[in-house]
Order: structure tokens, then sequence, then C-alpha cells
């Protein structure tokens, strides 16, 4: 049975309730048999027509990136478009959710595969990086939802995934790119995987690092995985290109990078790697990990206190391995992973984009994206027919954000070869939550690296501002925290390279924003 949803709100009506209603409802909800899954509920948005499109190097990517890039605290979608033109949308929304284009010179840019949103310039404005099958690209956010180029010079090369931290003492961000196939090799593409490069500061430029050897690296993070302080870069890789030795990797970000091996603890792991997406679902202070791929999903758990992670039991729910509607019984293939409460009980929720990668016999063609709903016993049970998002088009990057800012997750999909989609959040029963946003003057305005903790009184939430991870693309803006029936909680910040700050008592169904 479900917990934590003392309070109750009718979305659709806004009618209230007393406590004594609320009370009595609870109690008939917490006996029902069946799962609160089954009340998820997500509604069609019309949006501006857009499709991610185009050759065999485009059937990787399809990134989506979410920001405010004009300071109104609505938060803006910028999606790739392979052969066609990436799209900017303003956040129009006003209880209902829009959006509307707005054409700008700077993403007349084709070969993009994907977005990742942050303030590389520390002005307080946040800028983009855009991975494309080319140069990759800089863009200069002006604060009006405008862009301009940066002056950084790539090399021309297939990216397909991006992460960036602020490491200790410096003033601009370390940046990791990943990169696919060595489209120059002639032997290629099997098992021709390109290597990836690391960006580190060096004065008023950077110093490029090989990062290898690489094996078709589709998403990488950089994440404070063993609550040091400092955030070392996971990567993970598609199997399908590395055959013979490859497997997932994570380089330890020393003076000298180095990656973990099996003598440090390291537990080898070797999939078809799409997508990376971290959260503590149990709480017990460490994140677990989840990695989509072909056939099932991997959601791991650290063992010990080295870089050892180890598949969580099957019959938890969440190998999402083959299409759960449409007949189609062959394997699935995921794509972003995010995770979010949707439903504000209290426990974490995954939305997995699913999709052919165009026509592969082995795999699913009708294979519908995922939404596992959290339950009291650290199980997902599978609601994405029920919500209304099992959409059957190639998913690629996705988003679980509140695009109204009314309290719920809505999700937006970047699809290849079909249109964008995006979903309004209509779920009526839903518990408390709080919307944080954590920002600091000076360097790293965003506050990446810091972590934010919401205690409950009987749990601990914990959650760290990062750039990367998901499938091409990332979102930057507040974090969301579903707290059940909690009606007093207390917050405190970890600012990156720093101590935590004192516990402070907040205010629960509201958006707080926290400044260094």
């Amino acid at each position: 049975m479900r917990k934590g949803l003392g309070r109750l709100t009718k979305r659709n009506t806004g009618l209230g309730r007393t406590t004594a209603q609320r009370g009595a409802l609870t109690a008939l909800l917490l006996c029902a048999v069946q799962p609160l899954a089954a009340d998820v509920r997500f509604a069609p948005i019309d949006v501006p027509n857009h499709v991610y499109d185009g050759g065999w190097e485009h059937f990787v990517g399809g990134g989506l990136a979410v920001l405010d890039c004009n300071g109104d605290k609505r938060p803006d979608l910028v999606a790739a478009g392979g052969s066609n033109r990436s799209l900017l949308l303003k956040n129009t929304s006003d209880g209902a959710i829009s959006f509307e284009p707005i054409e700008d010179p700077a993403f007349n840019l084709t070969g993009t595969t994907g977005a990742y949103p942050l303030d590389i310039d520390n002005d307080g404005h946040l800028d983009l990086v855009v991975l494309r099958v080319g140069p990759d690209a800089v863009l200069r956010g002006r604060g009006d939802c405008s862009f301009e180029p940066m002056p950084f010079h790539f090399d021309a090369r297939w990216s397909t995934a991006f992460s960036a931290t602020w490491e200790a003492g410096q003033t601009a961000p370390t940046l990791a790119f990943g990169h696919y196939v060595d489209r120059s090799d002639p032997d290629g593409p099997f098992e021709a995987c390109d290597i990836n490069h690391l960006w580190r500061p060096d004065g008023a430029t950077y110093a490029v690092t090989d990062l290898g050897p690489g094996f078709c690296a589709l998403s990488i993070l950089f994440t404070d995985w063993s609550r040091t302080g400092r955030a070392d870069l996971r990567v993970s890789n598609d199997r399908h290109y590395y055959i013979r030795d490859g497997e997932e990797q994570l380089w330890a970000m020393e003076d000298t990078p180095r990656l973990y091996t099996e003598e440090d603890g390291w537990v080898r792991h070797m999939l078809w790697g799409m997508g990376i997406a971290t959260r503590d679902l149990d709480r017990d202070g460490r994140d677990e990990v989840y990695l989509s791929s072909m056939g099932d999903q991997r959601l791991m758990k650290q063992v010990g206190d080295g870089p050892g992670f180890q598949d969580v039991p099957f019959d938890m729910g969440s190998a999402a391995h083959r299409p759960y509607v449409g007949g189609d019984g062959r394997p699935s293939t995921g794509w972003h992973i995010a995770f979010g409460d949707v439903n504000n009980d209290g426990l974490d929720d995954a939305f997995i984009a699913k999709g052919n990668v165009q026509q592969m016999p082995g795999s699913a063609m009708e294979d519908p994206n995922n939404l596992l709903i959290g339950q009291a016993d650290g199980s997902f049970v599978e609601a994405g027919d029920a919500a209304g998002v099992a959409s059957m088009h190639r998913g690629r990057g996705a988003a679980l954000v509140d695009f109204n800012g009314d309290g719920l997750l809505d999700l937006a999909v970047v699809n290849r070869r079909a249109r964008l989609e995006v979903w309004q959040n209509v779920t009526e029963i839903t518990g408390n939550w709080l919307s944080v946003s954590v920002i600091q003057e000076g360097t790293n305005t965003q506050a990446v690296g810091a972590w934010i903790e919401v205690d409950d009184g009987k749990t601990v939430q914990a959650r760290e501002i990062t750039v990367g991870g998901g499938h091409a693309g990332g979102v930057a803006g507040p974090q969301h925290f579903g707290l059940g029936d909690a009606e007093a909680v207390r917050l405190r910040v970890r600012w990156p390279h720093q101590s935590w700050n004192d516990w402070r008592d907040v205010q629960v169904n509201a958006p707080i924003l926290i400044a260094q």
C-alpha cells in the first residue's frame, strides 16, 4: 500500500477539502486494493511541430535541454533537430501548459544531436553546449531567450554525450565530451569507437586531455558518488560497437585522470548503454545508478564504500526489458531516464523514453515509454499506459519538469521521425511538494556540485546539482521534492567544495530560492 498522501487536492476543479475530509479520503486510499500508480494521469499538450530526423548518424541523439532563458521562472525548451534545425520553445504557460517557437539565427545549426544548459561564463544567464555531428558549439545566453556563438574551437567529431562540473579552485567549468563512432576510421563503423575528451581550465584557456579507450559513449555524468566533494566522471557505452573488451567506465578525477579498476572495487558492467540517471531512492545517503539500455534497464546499488555497483534484484520492477502493451514481445530499447516524484507521495518515480534505433529486427518496434511508480518497499509499478504517456514513437531525449508551476512534474519527449510530445501532469490526488533553487554569486552561479537535503522527520532526501547524464540533454532549474503528507520540513545545502549550512525550516507547497 502507498503511504505519504496526507495532503490531497482536486487538481481539475481547484476545490479544497477540510482536514477531516482529507483524512477520511486518505484512509480510503490507504486501504485500496489497487496501487495508486493507476491514479497518475497526464494529458497531451499541442506544441509546435518539431521532429528529430536524419540518416544513420542520427539514429542516436535527439536530446532535449530545459532552461529558463529569460528569467521569468518558466522552463523553456531546446530540442535537437538532427538533419532538421534545432527548435527553441519559449514557455508561455498560464495554468495550462503552452509554448511558442522563437526564431534565433544562433539555432540555424544542423547536425545537432543534443544540448545541455549551464552558465559557462558566470554571468548569471544560462548558456548552451550544443552537441553535433561535426564541430560542437557553445551559445552564450543573453538573458532574453536569444543566444550568440562563443569563441570555442572544436574539431569535427560525432558528439553524443556531455557533462560539466566546477573543480575546486577553478573559476571556469571542467567540460567532458563523449564521442560515438570515429567517422574517419576506414574500418568502421563497427569496433571503431572514438575517444572522449576532457577540457580542464588552464589559466585563460583550456587544456584538452584524451580519455581513452573510448567505447562509443552515449551518456556521461560528473557525480560526487562517494560524497567526498570531488565529482568523478561516469561513462555509459554502447556495447553494440565495442563487442570485445569494452565496458562501462568511471574516471577518478585526480590530477591525472585514471579509470577505476577492479583493484579499486570497480565492478565491470557490459551493456548497450544509452543514458544515466542517479538518485538516492532508498534514502541511505548513497545514490543508486540507473542505466538505460537495449534489453533490460540496469538499476544498480553501491556495494561497500568503493566504486562497486551491483544490479538490484530483477523482480523489483525496474528492468523494463520488454514492452508492456502493444503485443511486441521483442526486447525494449531505452534511451533517456529521468527520476521524479510525479504524484508527490514522497517516493521517487522514473520515466524511460523508449524506441527502436531505427528498424533493428531483434528489438521491439512497438516500444512504449515507461512510467515506473515507486512503491514503499522500493519496487516499481508500471503506469505508462494508464497515465497516458505510452507513446509508440521512437523516443529519445526527455525531461520531467514542472512547466506551469503547479507543483506537479510534467513531461516532454523528443522523438526520432515523429513530433515532439509534451504532456501536462493532471493527477488529481497528490501529496505535498517543495521546489528548491540554489544560486551563488561570482563563480559557478548555478551551484553545480552542491547538495540539497530535505528532512521531513522520517527520511532525508538528498539531491546533487549536476550537468550531464540523461541521453543528449539535461535540465537546469529548480529541484523538485515530493513530500507526501509532510507539512513541515527542514532543508540544508552543502555548497560546492564547502561544508553544510545549518538546517532551516521551510514552507511546503512553494518554490524557494536559496542564495549563498
